[in-house]
């Protein structure tokens, strides 16, 4: 039988944005928890949720203070406990974040180091190298007796050091405290960078440095986190139930990312590569092919993803609805696993305008226009949007996005991703291109046919078979611009 993750549609749950329980404004886990037939109708596998941990929030819960805890923002343990208990008993499996690379500065343990006591389970320096932040600025910060430590992100997030072994028997205990409770298993953050280059050298001095995207962030893709996730995959496979572990890894080629989900590593890494791809015909088929080849190189299930936490919502990247709903089409009719991020069975578009006061991500500290808040905004629920002085406002005109105004309504976009999610049931075998049109795409999964147009006028893909679903629609036989159908062909 095939292992359940291989081709399983896991959920994104943004906590703060997606159900309020408790009516103070900011989602929570009994929000979770009440919304899960909803997410159980909607048709997904399994459910990811952000941190939730004890935490100061600088970074919105990635930077934890507490991980064997529940910050009280969201609710306790019990409520935990709870949550993952009703999501099995539903059908539904749970995947919460792990976040290895840093803590919160508020952890006990960096309260310790700034004391003097035990620096070694962080990386102080006498004297700092040249890395940058990725949220903008030095990366690294002084205490007062004048040493220097690392942070990749913000400075109340400072880095751990894999070289010692209480940071390595830590995270053991960690996973395992969590897998005790139940979960199903972990999405890795910046999984790729939690061991860094000996010495730590200046950018450009270091052939240990591989440098994605950028010349002057060290974003690190370093062998040494392979020895860690292999050990982290035995703790996985000794508990019972195939319990997962996902990568949030950025690496520089699709080479490099494959060494991540190897046999004896972890299950799935997040396809980037694909979530970057612009509406493009040619370059999302290129995408698609490396992606499978590289997977399958490795014995691994690829991974599909338009959206999440950290990018800009895919109707504003893409430039409209009706691409993004062909997306849809196109992503989940691709063998492997599929990632749907909160809201976008909505359709939900990026909010561009939320008021300065509001907005306190710190990525906006190297780039205003980079800052995440405008993908993290709540999501309405009813018409008159469904919570009570939500933490980032919501725009009026969600009301006819809302759940309530879509539900049970032949072609909105919630029942579109109803409808895809149950008939990708019946897309089985491999992928296999067919002949079509320039600027289109079309491929056939046993005697399922995806076609889409990316292009300006209709396109006829002369399939002679059933539309069983389609994005925005047909003219006569002919494909609409913008548009995906898949067809039951005879």
């Amino acid at each position: 039988m095939t292992a359940w993750w291989r081709n399983a549609v896991i959920y994104q749950v943004y906590v703060r944005s997606f159900a309020d329980g408790n009516g103070d404004g900011v989602g929570d886990l009994i929000g979770v928890r009440d919304r899960l037939p909803y997410l159980r109708s909607l048709g997904v596998d399994a459910v990811w949720l952000t941190p939730f941990y004890t935490s100061p929030m600088a970074d919105f819960g990635y930077d934890v203070a507490d991980y064997r805890d529940v910050d009280p923002l969201f609710g306790n343990l019990a409520d935990a406990k709870a949550l993952i208990d009703e999501a099995h008993g539903q059908g539904l499996r749970i995947i919460v974040d792990i976040v290895p690379n840093h803590t919160s500065s508020a952890h006990a343990w960096f309260q310790e180091a700034l004391r003097g006591l035990r620096r070694e389970r962080y990386i102080f320096r006498d004297r700092p190298n040249d890395w940058e932040s990725i949220f903008g600025g030095p990366a690294w910060t002084q205490v007062e007796d004048g040493q220097w430590y690392l942070h990749l992100f913000d400075k109340e997030q400072p880095d751990l050091n894999w070289d010692n072994p209480e940071v390595q028997a830590e995270f053991d205990s960690v996973l395992r405290f969590w897998l005790d409770l139940g979960v199903d298993g972990f999405r890795i953050d910046v999984a790729h960078g939690m061991v860094k280059p000996r010495d730590l050298p200046d950018i450009g001095h270091s052939d240990q440095i591989r440098m994605i995207g950028s010349d002057v962030v060290p974003y690190f893709d370093n062998d040494g986190v392979h020895a860690i996730h292999r050990h982290w995959r035995h703790i996985l496979d000794s508990y019972p139930g195939e319990r997962i572990g996902v990568a949030e890894a950025w690496a520089p080629t699709p080479e490099r990312l494959a060494l991540y989900i190897r046999p004896d590593e972890l299950h799935q890494a997040f396809n980037f590569h694909y979530l970057s791809t612009p509406w493009d015909a040619g370059l999302l088929r290129a995408a698609i092919d490396s992606s499978l080849a590289t997977a399958a190189s490795v014995g691994a299930p690829s991974t599909w993803v338009l959206s999440n936490h950290d990018v800009k919502r895919h109707v504003t990247r893409y430039g409209s609805l009706e691409r993004a709903r062909a997306a849809t089409l196109l992503t989940l009719a691709l063998p492997g696993s599929a990632y749907v991020y909160q809201g976008e069975e909505l359709g939900l578009p990026e909010v561009l305008d939320l008021p300065e006061e509001v907005q306190h991500d710190p990525q906006r500290l190297r780039d205003p226009d980079s800052g995440r808040d405008g993908c993290r905004v709540p999501l309405p629920w009813t018409r008159d949007l469904g919570w009570n002085d939500p933490w980032l406002p919501i725009p009026a005109a969600w009301s006819e996005l809302s759940v309530e105004a879509q539900e049970g309504v032949p072609g909105s976009t919630l029942e579109l991703y109803r409808s895809a999610l149950t008939l990708r049931h019946e897309l089985t075998g491999d992928l296999r291109w067919l002949d079509s049109p320039a600027g289109t795409l079309a491929f056939a999964r046993g005697d399922v046919v995806c076609a889409v147009n990316l292009t300006a006028a209709p396109v006829d893909f002369g399939i002679d078979g059933e539309i069983i679903l389609s994005s925005s629609g047909t003219r006569g036989t002919a494909v609409t611009p913008d548009s995906a159908v898949w067809w039951k062909v005879k």
